[in-house]
C-alpha cells in the first residue's frame, strides 16, 4: 500500500495518515512510511527482503565457546546479557554454549558455618554412626523420647531471600561458599523445643538479650521438662542441644543430671545435624518472611502460630530426615553435604 501510494505521488505524509485512517493503531509508523518512501526514491521496486550475508547459521563456534570460558573465568557472575552482547549471539545459542558445550550451573554461594578439620570430619562421623546404630536408623521406639531444641532470633521484618550471589560452576569445581552476615532489625529470641510427635514448648526471652546457663536451667528447661511430662509418663528424657557456652556450663550439666534427662551430645561445628536447623527455624521462618510486625511481641506470637498449625506427621519426617542426614555425613566422610 506504500507502494501503491508511492506509485500515486502522494507525499510520505499523506500516506501515513491514509494508513492511520484505515488501520488506526495497526498502521506502521511514520518512520517506517517515511524509510519506505526513501527506498523507492532511490529505486528499489520489489518489496522482498534484499539478500546479506548475516552471521553463520549457528554461532556456536569454537571460538565463541572459548570466550564463553573465559568470560565465566574471569567472572563466575557474568548473565546471559553480558555474554550476549559481549559476542552479538541470540539467547538460544548463548544457553546452548553454557549449558550443552560448558555444562556450567548458575548457583548461589553456599553458606557454611566453619570450615572442618579432618578430625572435626571424623568426630561427625563416628557420632553418627553411634546415633545410628543406638537408634537403628532412626526405627527404634527410643527415638520418640528424644527432645530437641535451641535459640534463635526472631525478626520484625525478615526480608526475603535473593539470588544476587548465582555464579556459573563447572562440573569439575566445588560449590561456592560464602560466609554468614548477621542481621540488624527489631527482634526477640526464643527458644523451641519439639520432639517426633510435636511440638512441646517455646520459651520467651524477656528481659534479656542472650542466654546464660542461669536463664537456661532456671526458667527454660525446667518449663520444658514440665511440659514434656504432662503429655504422658517418661521412663527417660533424651535431649540433644548444640554446644553453646549456655548448654555445657556446668550448672546445666548437673541440673540435667538432678532431673534424670540424659543428654545425646553434638559433634562441634554441626549445625547440619540440629533438627531445629534444618527444619523448625527455617521451616516457620519461611512462613513468616517478608511479613512486617509492628513489634518483637507480635513476631513471637506469630511464630508460635505458625508453630501450632504444624501438621502432626511433619515432626515425624523431621526425625526421619534427621536420620538421613546422618548417614549423608557418613557418605561423604564427614564434610557439609548440604547440596552436595
Amino acid at each position: 500500500m506504500i507502494f501503491y501510494d508511492f506509485r500515486c505521488l502522494l507525499s510520505q505524509q499523506e500516506c501515513y495518515d491514509r494508513l492511520r485512517l484505515s488501520f488506526h493503531d495497526e498502521a506502521p509508523s511514520r518512520a517506517t512510511v517515511y524509510n519506505w518512501f526513501n527506498e523507492f526514491k532511490r529505486g528499489r521496486t520489489t518489496l522482498n527482503d534484499a539478500l546479506r550475508e548475516g552471521r553463520p547459521s549457528t554461532a556456536t563456534t569454537e571460538d565463541n565457546i572459548s570466550v564463553v570460558r573465559c568470560m565465566i573465568e574471569t567472572d563466575p557472575r557474568v548473565t546471559y546479557q553480558q555474554i550476549r552482547t559481549s559476542l552479538g549471539i541470540g539467547m538460544t545459542q548463548v544457553h546452548k554454549i553454557l549449558h550443552k558445550h560448558l555444562a556450567v550451573r548458575k548457583l548461589c554461594a553456599r553458606c557454611i558455618p566453619h570450615y572442618l578439620t579432618e578430625a572435626q570430619k571424623l568426630r561427625r562421623v563416628d557420632w553418627c554412626r553411634e546415633m545410628i546404630q543406638r537408634f537403628d536408623g532412626g526405627d527404634s521406639k527410643a527415638v520418640f523420647d528424644i527432645l530437641t531444641g535451641d535459640e534463635s532470633w526472631i525478626y520484625c521484618y525478615d526480608p526475603e531471600t535473593k539470588r544476587q550471589s548465582a555464579q556459573w560452576v563447572f562440573p569439575s569445581e566445588e560449590l561456592p561458599t560464602k560466609l554468614k552476615r548477621g542481621r540488624s532489625v527489631g527482634k526477640n529470641m526464643v527458644a523451641s523445643f519439639f520432639g517426633r510427635t510435636g511440638h512441646y514448648a517455646t520459651i520467651v526471652l524477656e528481659d534479656q538479650k542472650s542466654v546464660t546457663a542461669e536463664w537456661y536451667t532456671n526458667k527454660c528447661l525446667p518449663l520444658v521438662l514440665e511440659k514434656v511430662r504432662e503429655k504422658g509418663p517418661r521412663s527417660r528424657i533424651l535431649l540433644h542441644h548444640d554446644n553453646t557456652s549456655s548448654h555445657t556450663a556446668g550448672r546445666t550439666i548437673d541440673y540435667l543430671a538432678s532431673s534424670d534427662v540424659e543428654l545425646l551430645g553434638h559433634p562441634l561445628f554441626s549445625p547440619d545435624f540440629a533438627p531445629y536447623n534444618f527444619y523448625l527455624f527455617p521451616k516457620i521462618e519461611e512462613k513468616l518472611r517478608g511479613k512486617h510486625f509492628m513489634d518483637a511481641k507480635e513476631a513471637v506470637a506469630a511464630f508460635q502460630r505458625a508453630i501450632e498449625e504444624t501438621p502432626k506427621d511433619e515432626w515425624a519426617k523431621c526425625f526421619s530426615r534427621w536420620f538421613y542426614r546422618m548417614q549423608r555425613c557418613i557418605d561423604v566422610n564427614g564434610n557439609y553435604f548440604e547440596k552436595i
